[in-house]
């Protein structure tokens, strides 16, 4: 008898512990949607990236925070809303083609690259 009493006062501060548990997830699962959620209104969330563009991006030190993301979801966004299908997005003097359709970046180039190079297959520009 003496043992159910002990495990009945157990219950109420097993079932805080877990409620705290859950709420702890439930709070990390809500900021983690709330970021995706403000990925996808800042611009499309699949932006997605060509393995020559990642060649490029790694072979010429090319690094992008989650800002730079958003930014290049903005200008993609911008691209798009303007009919665009093949565009040459500029951001910090570094210079991504991207396939609109797709929401593809096909290439990424540094501005030490840059220099003397041409642009084609573009029908639009967007610094971001």
């Amino acid at each position: 008898m003496l043992n159910n009493i002990n495990n009945n006062a157990a219950i109420p501060a097993l079932q805080g512990s877990l409620q705290s548990e859950v709420t702890r997830k439930t709070t990390a699962g809500q900021l983690s949607f709330n970021q995706v959620l403000e990925q996808g209104l800042a611009g499309n969330a699949d932006l997605k990236f060509s393995a020559h563009a990642q060649e490029r991006l790694q072979s010429r030190g090319i690094r992008l925070s989650t800002e730079d993301m958003v930014r290049l979801r903005q200008g993609l966004a911008q691209a798009a809303a303007k009919g665009s299908k093949e565009s040459l997005l500029m951001k910090d003097g570094v210079g991504f083609v991207v396939s609109v359709k797709n929401q593809t970046v096909i290439t990424a180039v540094d501005a030490a690259s840059m220099k003397g190079n041409v642009f084609t297959n573009i029908d639009s520009a967007v610094i971001v």
